[in-house]
């Protein structure tokens, strides 16, 4: 299959030659999964999530921090704008913001000589993110695993988004795991892809070996968009806003009775902290998008994109 146009504008746009990057699983995607993404030609985000600048840090230690984008919650950065600043002062090439208005900030990255990517999840916030200045807008629909909102599938949205926001390169994500998915979105007009579920099954990613496994196992009619595991392990997420993960004896005891959880939230929560610990499925949590039935192995990312990038062409 041979890529759209779109596809060389990202490539310049982040300089990069796979059409591939890497998202910015918070946790999940350290120094070590972006990098390997990043090697393969890709561009690997580093999972800044909440702005924990300790953990980035560490992760960001010993690596070509030039060769990777880190990605950051915008709402959250609204509560902690100097986090932007100390982030682009470590020199990533890209940073990636997601869920919130991000046009307060693509200024400062511009700045600073990186690349703006922005997630959306509605056309209005695609349009709004091209008219502040992004240089990628990725495109999530409703299958992808962790946060998001239970709403439109990515095969409605991509197309609808591109309608409106021809001029900047869009990348799609959402329940992406295989060449084949990646050669759809090409036929919808997508420049790119973004991985998260399918590169939290690599050697790279930072879980236990039994998460991996999970992952492994786990179908898509398995997991669920719901608040319980942000209820239980904080922070709170603004309204509208949920998670699709592994849906484990947690979220079977809590999902409907959301208010029942609040009540008892202290000792849910000592319970949580101990599954943690114990590295209990059924309870702690698994973010996992549909796609999973399309995962089988653990993979080195480097291996698993190369293999996706080449299935894709010859689709």
């Amino acid at each position: 299959m041979k890529p759209p146009a779109s596809t060389a504008r990202l490539r310049e746009a982040l300089g990069i030659e796979m059409p591939i990057l890497g998202a910015p699983m918070a946790r999940i995607a350290g120094g070590r999964l972006a990098t390997a993404v990043s090697m393969s030609g890709a561009l690997g985000f580093l999972g800044g999530g909440y702005g924990d600048l300790d953990w980035i840090d560490v992760e960001l230690a010993g690596i070509d921090v030039s060769t990777i984008g880190v990605g950051l919650i915008t709402w959250k950065l609204d509560e902690q704008p100097t986090v932007l600043d100390a982030v682009l002062g470590r020199g990533p090439r890209a940073v990636w913001l997601s869920y919130g208005d991000p046009a307060s900030y693509i200024g400062t990255i511009h700045a600073a000589g990186a690349a703006a990517v922005c997630q959306v999840l509605d056309t209005e916030s695609a349009v709004a993110a091209c008219d502040a200045g992004a240089d990628v807008v990725v495109v999530q629909g409703s299958e992808a695993g962790g946060h998001g909102r239970p709403g439109r599938s990515l095969i409605t949205l991509l197309p609808a988004v591109i309608e409106r926001v021809a001029h900047v390169p869009v990348v799609a994500a959402g329940g992406i795991a295989t060449g084949r998915q990646l050669a759809a979105c090409w036929q919808l007009g997508a420049a790119g892809v973004a991985l998260g579920t399918r590169l939290y099954a690599t050697t790279e990613a930072l879980d236990t070996d039994a998460a991996k496994a999970k992952l492994v196992e786990l179908r898509g009619d398995e997991t669920i968009h719901t608040t319980v595991f942000d209820i239980v392990r904080g922070p709170r997420w603004p309204e509208g806003y949920t998670g699709r993960a592994a849906a484990n004896s947690l979220v079977r005891r809590w999902h409907h009775a959301v208010d029942a959880l609040e009540a008892d939230l202290s000792r849910q929560r000592y319970r949580y902290g101990a599954a943690v610990d114990a590295d209990d499925l059924d309870t702690r949590v698994l973010w996992a998008g549909e796609g999973v039935d399309l995962i089988d192995s653990i993979d080195p990312a480097r291996t698993l994109i190369d293999a996706i990038h080449r299935d894709a062409l010859h689709a």
